[in-house]
């Protein structure tokens, strides 16, 4: 393992976890990459040679960030009428939230988009005078027109393309379905954001889809989640405002190369929530790849790395993988290496070493399983397929069980009635409240960390 910082960047560490005996003929390689970002000041961490440093920050400076929050003004926040007076006293917090010398901009979203303030497609800067001029144009905020997420998610780039920071984010709120603009255009937006700010969506009541929200979060590597009573959003908003305020440095990648033969079958973020990276990766020279994982303040993740490696015999090894977690030089030169680890395979003809799961391997596997099968059995229950229903949950409580998982645990209980968790032994109930069921889909890619 090791470690590299910028006087102005976090500090990185990389951790690999695996088995790395594979018996012959073997060739499948998992392991868990743990990633961990500590402090953002000038200790511990050493630059590389030839790097330009910057001038050390100021103690209790935060590099540069630019924040734009996106509230539904569609005409269904008026049901009931709360809902909008919700939304505003949320986003009134979250600009208190900011912190001053922060970039900000409020986008009303129906049809359109609409500059709340500033206005003329620029941000403000956050100050008193600012984050009360701001709170009060929030009075204008009213509910009436459809909903088109993806010209919300444009104007928002826009104004965030426009300012010279390190982090940009979004926050985005909806109360319905995006059914004013076709499913494509969404997708089109979501493709031209990605990579350019990070943003965090939330659905408040339950007359929005949840694949949709999770999709943009997902897209833009933040959070989804579901604020099923509209007076939790004030909380919900202040503590979305204070992560992201919390974040020090963006645009880091895990970077995979691969020796000649080897081949990537998958990379997925497992920790706190999955999200599968795979499809994600952009070339980076001769056999590597970069993997976006968006923005850092002080905070672990992991990741799940599966390489198919070439047929090798007994007492034979090699590397498999050299794991990276770099960070661009936005003046265009060689992007600055922030901490590596090895991914390692060796054949033996111990039958107990080479059929040995590593703890970490096989927990995040179960917890990726049951991300997957909490989506089919809701999908399942949808459809009318019960008996799938009722196995797809079944196995799903069974593995919550199993990992420790106590807060899916609860959230399935609310869809079915447990007989046995243990064998995964359950029944569906009659009757889910809408709100019950949407969280659980919400949510059921949070994962719980390995017990190490």
């Amino acid at each position: 393992m090791a470690n590299f910082s910028k006087s102005n960047v976090p500090q990185f560490s990389v951790e690999v976890y695996q088995n790395e005996y594979l018996p012959e003929g073997g060739r499948e390689v998992n392991a868990i990459v743990t990633v961990t970002s500590t402090g953002g000041g000038t200790t511990g961490g050493v630059p590389l040679s030839g790097a330009a440093v910057p001038p050390p920050r100021v103690p209790g400076q935060a590099p540069g960030a630019a924040v734009v929050i996106m509230v539904d003004c569609s005409g269904s926040m008026d049901y009931p009428p709360t809902k909008m007076r919700n939304a505003r006293d949320a986003t009134a917090a979250a600009i208190d939230t900011l912190r001053d010398g922060t970039s900000f901009a409020v986008v009303g979203g129906t049809h359109v988009a609409k500059e709340v303030y500033p206005g003329n497609g620029r941000l403000a800067v956050a100050d008193s005078r600012t984050k009360a001029q701001a709170k009060e144009a929030l009075r204008a905020l009213s509910a009436g027109g459809g909903t088109a997420i993806g010209t919300w998610l444009r104007l928002a780039d826009r104004l965030l393309g426009a300012a010279d920071v390190n982090i940009r984010h979004g926050i985005l709120l909806t109360d319905g379905r995006n059914e004013h603009e076709a499913p494509e255009d969404l997708r089109a937006a979501l493709e031209s954001c990605a990579g350019r700010f990070t943003c965090d969506a939330r659905g408040v009541g339950t007359d929005w889809e949840v694949k949709e929200v999770t999709a943009i979060a997902s897209a833009l590597l933040g959070t989804a989640d579901i604020v099923a009573d509209p007076s939790g959003l004030a909380t919900d908003f202040t503590q979305m405002m204070e992560n992201a305020m919390g974040k020090e440095v963006a645009d880091v990648a895990l970077r995979l190369w691969t020796p000649v033969g080897v081949e990537i079958k998958f990379v997925k973020q497992v920790a706190p929530t999955v999200v599968d990276l795979t499809g994600r990766r952009t070339e980076a020279g001769p056999r590597a790849g970069d993997y976006p994982t968006g923005s850092w303040g002080d905070e672990s993740r992991d990741y799940h790395v599966c390489v198919q490696v070439p047929q090798a015999g007994i007492g034979q090894e090699m590397l498999a993988s050299r794991v990276s977690l770099v960070l661009p030089d936005p003046a265009g030169g060689a992007p600055q290496t922030l901490s590596q680890g090895l991914v390692r395979a060796v054949w033996t003809e111990d039958m107990v070493a080479s059929t040995s799961i590593n703890p970490q391997v096989a927990h995040y596997t179960g917890q990726a399983e049951l991300a997957q099968v909490i989506q089919q059995g809701l999908d399942a229950r949808k459809s009318g397929d019960f008996d799938g229903a009722t196995a797809k949950l079944g196995r799903a409580v069974q593995l919550a069980s199993v990992s420790g998982n106590e807060d899916t645990a609860k959230l399935l209980s609310k869809v079915v009635d447990v007989v046995d968790a243990a064998t995964g032994t359950v029944r569906l109930k009659a009757k889910v409240a809408d709100a019950d069921e949407m969280t659980l889909e919400t949510r059921s890619t949070k994962t719980v960390r390995v017990k190490k």
